[in-house]
């Protein structure tokens, strides 16, 4: 339901407007300050936000003269069960200073009885909580006085809030009198836990469910009293308070006015941040876009960064299952960027990474999710939450259940366990500046496996890999692997390697993929910032140039460089393999084997 701009709302003795263009009236010094909540809470149906559904069936059934004996109201807290309950007994009893006016659900202005009824202090509209008063006595006591005719109101209305606490006994008390009470009494029950009502209460009543009110119709309202309190707001901050509210105009109002006492009349992003112990938006993103590259030393950077500027571990983590949630919904319902409680950068940023596949999007879901609880129960929440990120990261490229069992049926696995997930090269492969584990992004991924390859084939030494690439022909291939893979790790199914600073920042991914085509199945090819070995190509050329230097210092090659100044040594070739190992010194050195270069 729209809200009018001219609403007019109580505050202490006055009446004044709570959307006019005129400056709030600050309170006297000797009038105590009243908080938003209570301050700004609606007076006439037409205040009320988000709940059109209600209001509606309300107005057809006044206008209809269909008032039921009994109403029941649920939903979450701060949604206004048991302002609109008040607002209903204003209705029902509304009568004005000449005698007329009737049951109704407008009140353009106030009645002989609408004041005290708001004010919780109508002699006929009696009020219960029912968490203090639990036991039969306290019904008995109510029931008892239905009979007796209202002193001054149209009708008697009780008002009984968090009904479902009464007991067992308390609720059989009330069926008689609720099922045919006098025509002057009315039932007014309020719940957060409508469950735990017995259905026999239930049937007795008509059932409203309050709806939680939508962010973006949080917004404007909350934007509204800013200008009313003469608060200056910014949208960030605004949705901020949305989203965190959940939905209660209460939870938003309270954080609201916490927002503008935190920040002395002036909330903008960073205030209501530093207040609620969040991490900016910005680099809750940038912390998941890390995780989704497998990332592992950048995301644990961002997250003690974020941790040191105050941001609760369990909130980070809150904060990534949200975005993950948000772009797992962009990427279904790409209407959903059009929610004003959802900031610029999470709108932009969020189309992006819709291009991850559902199966990454949900399985980070589950790990965050158990993650949450685990920080929660941990001694140490940063800790824990660090390695809820490193579990996140190595897992975003497991295989799905059906994967695994396709992979766990090939015969190639007949004897060997199945490939456990891990960083992968299914994108493009960068380093960090700060070392850790780096792996290709899951954006735009290979495929799970070729076609046409042949499953039985397993590679056991790096070596046998660069034998491969030059069985297969793939010169640049075996090139790379010689001149720029710095050997960290290799097992059969997994390599870990340093590259050269020359190497391409796709090798990962190249490497990942000839793999998968070649072996019929996917490897773990990882980037890390250890040192690794010498590469290939730095091996071969350093044992050539103790070779050339060993030769160069044989006495015979002296002598034959004197003779012949300039002379170069090209290439040493290796006779071993027709005769045993040679002593260096032995006469039968053949020199046949020993080009050489002459200058004139």
């Amino acid at each position: 339901m729209s809200e009018t701009p001219d609403s007019v709302i109580e505050r202490d003795d006055q009446t004044i407007s709570m959307f006019g263009d005129a400056p709030s009236v600050a309170p006297s010094p000797s009038a105590p300050y009243r908080v938003l909540a209570r301050k700004y809470r609606p007076q006439t149906f037409d205040d009320l936000i988000g709940q059109d559904a209600m209001v509606q069936t309300l107005s057809n059934a006044f206008e209809t003269g269909r008032i039921p004996q009994a109403w029941i109201l649920t939903g979450v807290r701060g949604v206004g069960k048991t302002t609109t309950a008040r607002i209903l007994a204003r209705g029902l009893n509304y009568l004005l200073p000449d005698g007329s006016g009737g049951p109704t659900i407008h009140m353009p202005t106030e009645g002989v009885h609408c004041r005290a009824i708001m004010e919780s202090r109508h002699v006929d509209i009696l009020e219960m909580d029912a968490a203090s008063h639990t036991g039969i006595e306290d019904v008995k006591q109510l029931t008892d006085g239905v009979r007796y005719s209202p002193a001054s109101a149209r009708y008697k209305v009780y008002i009984i809030d968090e009904v479902h606490m009464l007991s067992d006994k308390a609720f059989n008390a009330f069926l008689k009198t609720l099922e045919e009470p006098p025509p002057h009494a009315k039932f007014i029950f309020a719940t957060t836990e409508i469950r735990k009502v017995p259905v026999t209460i239930l049937s007795r009543c008509q059932r409203f469910d309050l709806r939680r009110v939508e962010a973006d119709v949080l917004v404007n309202h909350l934007r509204k009293i800013c200008v009313a309190e003469g608060v200056t707001i910014d949208d960030e901050a605004l949705a901020l308070i949305a989203r965190a509210a959940e939905g209660s105009v209460r939870d938003s109002l309270s954080l609201l006015d916490q927002g503008i006492a935190h920040g002395a009349g002036n909330v903008d992003g960073e205030t209501v941040r530093a207040m609620l112990g969040l991490a900016d938006r910005a680099r809750v993103i940038d912390l998941f876009e890390s995780v989704m590259k497998g990332d592992v030393a950048s995301a644990l950077s961002e997250l003690r960064a974020q941790y040191d500027l105050g941001a609760d571990p369990r909130t980070i983590l809150s904060d990534l299952a949200e975005f993950t949630h948000f772009v797992t919904r962009l990427k279904v319902v790409p209407e959903s960027a059009k929610d004003s409680s959802i900031t610029e950068a999470e709108r932009v940023r969020g189309a992006i990474f819709t291009t991850l596949p559902m199966r990454v999007l949900s399985r980070a879901w589950q790990i965050l999710l158990k993650g949450i609880t685990e920080v929660a129960e941990a001694p140490k929440p940063v800790t824990a939450a660090e390695m809820v990120l490193v579990r996140l990261a190595y897992a975003a490229d497991l295989p799905t259940p059906d994967e695994a069992l396709k992979m766990l049926t090939q015969e190639s696995y007949s004897g060997s366990p199945a490939p456990t997930g891990g960083p992968s090269s299914g994108g493009g492969a960068r380093m960090t500046a700060n070392g850790g584990v780096t792996v290709a992004s899951r954006i735009n991924s290979a495929p799970m496996r070729a076609p046409d390859a042949a499953p039985t084939m397993r590679i056991t030494s790096f070596e046998d890999l660069v034998a491969l690439a030059t069985e297969k022909r793939d010169i640049g291939l075996k090139t790379a692997l010689e001149r720029d893979v710095r050997l960290v790790r290799f097992e059969d199914g997994q390599l870990e390697f340093s590259p050269s600073p020359d190497a391409s920042p796709q090798l990962a991914a190249e490497i990942g993929k000839k793999l998968l085509e070649w072996t019929g199945r996917r490897w773990i090819v990882a980037v890390s910032s250890e040192q690794g070995q010498e590469t290939l190509r730095d091996v071969s050329d350093r044992a050539k140039a103790e070779k050339l230097a060993d030769i160069s210092s044989h006495p015979l090659v002296k002598a034959a460089f004197a003779q012949f100044p300039g002379a170069q040594i090209v290439e040493v070739r290796d006779l071993s393999q027709t005769t045993h190992e040679a002593n260096v010194e032995d006469e039968s050195f053949d020199f046949s084997a020993l080009d050489t270069d002459f200058d004139d």
